[in-house]
């Protein structure tokens, strides 16, 4: 992990702002979804992309019971199902 030298304060209703100068390094746009990943005293921020449960990929995702599966794994699963 590379330090940035930057220092922001959190404002009394939590939030944090991202300097333009870091979202413009980082192509972070306005509407950019990103989440946030902690272990012990880090926190990490890593733009937001939705996988599958099961084996991580991004395509053809279906949810199913609040957890996303793509079409390949549902397969499987169907196929295990009926086996």
């Amino acid at each position: 992990m590379k330090a940035t030298g930057i220092v922001r304060r959190i404002d009394h209703l939590g939030r944090i702002v991202l300097p333009i100068e870091l979202r413009r390094k980082m192509e972070i746009g306005t509407e950019e979804t990103l989440e946030f990943f902690v272990e012990g005293e880090t926190l990490l921020l890593k733009r937001y992309a939705p996988a599958c449960t099961f084996c991580g990929g991004n395509k053809e995702l279906k949810e199913y019971n609040g957890k996303r599966i793509c079409a390949a794994c549902l397969n499987e699963l169907k196929t295990e199902e009926s086996g």
